[in-house]
């Protein structure tokens, strides 16, 4: 999923917002002494819990390295899954054509080479010999045309199956009007070619994605409904035990094509509170964690922790959302005037306690090969000015945010701000599937929230957000429209090559951030701390690049 909530992190210094309220300072401010007390708490308690029961942090599989998931995976079949844990742990089980690398650059996988035709609608790949399913068989090209014809079968109900519609004969597959699949052509054992309705310059970013991935027709036959928890795939390992709730077991594979895995397999634990997450960690009971908001600085302040913290640039981009259709948003001048209202950097430095960079625009600086657009300057004068010259000086605006206790501490800032600009924003609180609802509704004058990357493309941090067909709850939730903007996105969606591309999206870039339908705020850093005897760990940005291959064990 790219629609995300995420908690935004503590304050880190004692200077103030003058407007902010004292009980939202008080919560902040004591925030991480608290925890980090309740955290010593939880661990001397756990430890004599575990003393009494007869184990410890020693009762683990050897050879295992261990991590936590929030939640426990909806399901482990490519075609269905659609949340990062079961998306994670299914980039271990399985395979695609193409995978991501470094630089986040396009590489085989069982593909072993591929060519593209100069009209960009034919892609030919020959496959790797060799490469065997976890019951032993063999991949042949066979397997790929049933695994996409099957992710895009109405039967399977996929959700994602978007993922591969753009293939020649695709809609009218899905819509049951042609037996297969035309631009899927089986050429030979080893040899697949895949023809596109229309050139798609981030197709080959979608081969990567788990959708894609590759499954064999007798495992899911004789398997049915449950080859959702007992998969059979290429990766290089394999499922040995999935108690619900509580963990998943993955077993290292002796025959991988791409190598030995250097640990004997991974559990992941499923524990749904952060804090017990971050106990669990300390005592030594899991292996790496993502590091929550609230322990960020005591973790970097400890030096037993701080030398084993990693840090990746999120594919991300967080946002105060316009609604473009009625007013005051629909006014572009007033949607700039809020640019100008908000000291960005100022809550990047204290808030989030450095931990992202400042958005220019919609568009990650990984994945961005154009100048930045120009940023809107923290203008505080400006905006009152341009909020009284357009009429709505003391207009109350609905600002919706999610329940958790982090947004809403920063939303109180915001709101801070924008009283200073003329500004009354009225915050509303909701569950986050009340939320998503209301926000795809257009319900709210604003709306905090975040996007995250599908695949590594700007493409799709441009046409699911501002395009004019994707109102709503494909992703254009400020109902933002520019035919223009339209027009320049679908041009570089059919771009050949990456130069004309790159023209195209920075044109369309440069016309939505002069049009402000958000405020543009940052990408943050993904952080995580890891047990000294970890090894070769990679932090990853996108999570279907760890195939568990590196890291290794030394105690």
């Amino acid at each position: 999923m790219c629609l995300k909530t995420k908690s935004c992190g503590t304050w880190a210094k004692s200077e103030p917002f003058s407007d902010i309220k004292p009980d939202a300072k008080d919560r902040i401010l004591g925030k991480t002494k608290k925890r980090a007390l309740f955290v010593l708490f939880l661990m001397v308690f756990f430890s004599m819990t575990a003393l009494l029961a007869g184990c410890s942090s020693e009762d683990r599989k050897p050879g295992y390295v261990y991590y936590s998931l929030s939640a426990d995976p909806f399901t482990l079949d490519p075609a269905l899954i659609t949340d990062v844990p079961g998306g994670s742990i299914a980039a271990k089980l399985f395979n695609g054509l193409l995978r991501i690398g470094p630089g986040l650059s396009i590489e085989p996988d069982i593909a072993r080479s591929w060519q593209v035709s100069k009209d960009g609608l034919l892609y030919s790949f020959r496959l790797r010999r060799g490469v065997r399913f976890s019951n032993g068989r063999e991949v042949r090209a066979e397997d790929f045309k049933y695994s996409f014809e099957r992710l895009l079968s109405p039967k399977t109900l996929s959700p994602e199956s978007w993922v591969l519609s753009r293939i020649e004969g695709a809609r009218d597959f899905m819509k049951g009007a042609a037996p297969d699949v035309k631009g899927i052509i089986v050429r030979g054992p080893y040899s697949l070619d895949i023809r596109l309705s229309k050139p798609f310059s981030p197709f080959p970013y979608l081969l990567s994605m788990t959708a894609a991935y590759v499954v064999p027709r007798e495992a899911v036959q004789a398997e049915g409904p449950d080859f959702s928890s007992h998969p059979v795939g290429t990766g290089p390992f394999t499922l040995g035990k999935w108690l619900a709730n509580d963990k998943v077991v993955l077993k290292a594979r002796g025959d991988y094509f791409g190598g030995q895995p250097k640990v004997k397999g991974i559990v992941y634990r499923v524990i749904p509170e952060e804090l017990t997450q971050v106990v669990e960690f300390e005592l030594g009971n899991l292996d790496v964690i993502n590091i929550p908001d609230a322990d960020y600085i005591r973790f970097r302040k400890d030096p037993k922790w701080s030398r084993y913290i990693s840090m990746v640039d999120g594919i991300d981009t967080y946002y105060l959302g316009l609604n473009c259709s009625r007013p005051p948003f629909n006014d572009r001048r007033m949607r700039q005037a809020l640019n100008y209202a908000i000291d960005r950097k100022k809550i990047l430095e204290t808030f989030m306690e450095g931990r992202g960079m400042l958005a220019n625009g919609p568009v990650p600086p990984e994945l961005r090969h154009w100048a930045a657009p120009s940023s809107y300057e923290y203008n505080p004068r400006k905006a009152r000015r341009i909020i009284r010259q357009e009429g709505f000086a003391g207009v109350k605006v609905k600002f919706y945010i999610t329940s958790q206790q982090d947004v809403a501490d920063m939303a109180e800032i915001i709101q801070a701000y924008l009283k200073k600009a003329g500004i009354n924003a009225q915050l509303k609180q909701l569950e986050w599937n009340t939320y998503k609802e209301a926000i795809n509704q257009g319900e709210p004058d604003m709306f905090w929230l975040s996007w995250w990357a599908d695949y590594p493309d700007p493409e799709n941090f441009l046409y699911p957000l501002f395009d004019s067909a994707n109102m709503g709850a494909a992703g254009n939730r400020t109902r933002y429209s520019n035919r223009e903007v339209d027009h320049l996105i679908e041009q570089g969606q059919h771009a050949t090559t990456t130069a004309v591309r790159d023209g195209y999206y920075k044109k369309a870039e440069d016309l939505i951030v002069s049009d402000a339908p958000w405020v543009f705020f940052w990408h943050t850093k993904s952080v995580t701390v890891r047990q000294p005897w970890i090894k070769n760990y990679v932090q990853y940005p996108v999570y279907s690049m760890d195939k568990g291959m590196d890291i290794r064990i030394e105690r």
